[in-house]
């Protein structure tokens, strides 16, 4: 069983929900990457998606590509993405770690030496954003050799012939775009990503995260009352972002806190006080 696999397993057995927090590899700075990935752990991080620094980011908003933008203005490089990984598992034999990003630095690094790294390093999962499925066969059969789980994406607009072709395809877990734009953007519809996430479990056997548009405890905790994990970056980001010389990881780690406590007030299969505040 992978580590995404039993990290699932565990948290089912203990009524809970999973927290995803995703963060841009050397933002807000180099240095800090690793310590970062294990401050959010620390603060309540089941699972982590890393994210690797690329120059047309088009599924993300504002506020994720200007972490890219200074991450690449830094000189962060992929091969210095997968080095992060490997310190950050030398120290954590136990938390999923997922690289996120987009097809051009994957094939300037070479499709089988990414592969290889990624299960050198110990990552766990791999998402990248355009490989849909229909073109991505090849490359998820690569990422399963190597004990690494193939992540996909499924949007408001996926059709069941799509949710399928994910299906066959995917380990670890589905991601779910709860809106129809990118990273970070303002309105989510909880009512609506409920019915939704409804639909996709009739298609989809993997557990379903949940991430775009969630920005406070409060839509996280809503979120969580129909989905297996929820996502949270940009507002993350966003805070570092604005944070203080040296505050940036203290600002990250007590918002993940206060997201981490609401969520774990929201027991498997039990109802969700906080739907109806943001559904209004």
């Amino acid at each position: 069983m992978s580590r995404i696999a039993s990290t699932f397993a565990r948290l089912a057995q203990q009524g809970r929900k999973a927290l995803i927090p995703y963060v841009t590899a050397g933002d807000p700075a180099p240095e800090t990457t690793v310590a970062l990935l294990h401050a959010l752990v620390s603060a309540g991080a089941d699972m982590l998606e890393l994210g690797v620094p690329f120059s047309d980011p088009m599924a993300d908003g504002p506020v994720i590509q200007r972490a890219n933008e200074r991450a690449l203005a830094r000189g962060v490089s992929l091969a210095q993405v997968l080095q992060w990984a490997r310190e950050f598992r030398a120290a954590d034999a136990r938390t999923p770690l997922v690289l996120m990003g987009y097809a051009n630095p994957i094939e300037r690094f070479g499709v089988e030496a990414f592969v290889a790294s990624c299960a050198d390093c110990g990552v766990d999962g791999v998402l990248v954003v355009d490989y849909p499925p229909e073109e991505a066969g090849e490359f998820a059969a690569r990422l399963r050799a190597a004990g690494i789980d193939p992540i996909f994406l499924l949007a408001p607009t996926s059709t069941a012939q799509r949710m399928e072709q994910v299906d066959r395809l995917a380990g670890g877990y589905v991601y779910y775009v709860s809106l129809k734009g990118v990273t970070g953007a303002a309105h989510l519809d909880v009512a609506q990503v409920s019915q939704r996430v409804g639909e996709l479990r009739r298609h989809v056997h993997l557990p379903l995260a949940v991430g775009f548009g969630i920005r406070d405890a409060a839509g996280a905790a809503a979120v969580a009352g129909c989905a297996d994990a929820v996502i949270i970056g940009s507002r993350i980001i966003e805070l570092m972002e604005h944070s203080g010389d040296g505050e940036a990881l203290a600002a990250a780690s007590d918002f993940l806190r206060g997201v981490r406590a609401a969520v774990d007030r929201v027991a498997a299969g039990s109802g969700n006080p906080a739907f109806e505040e943001v559904s209004r």
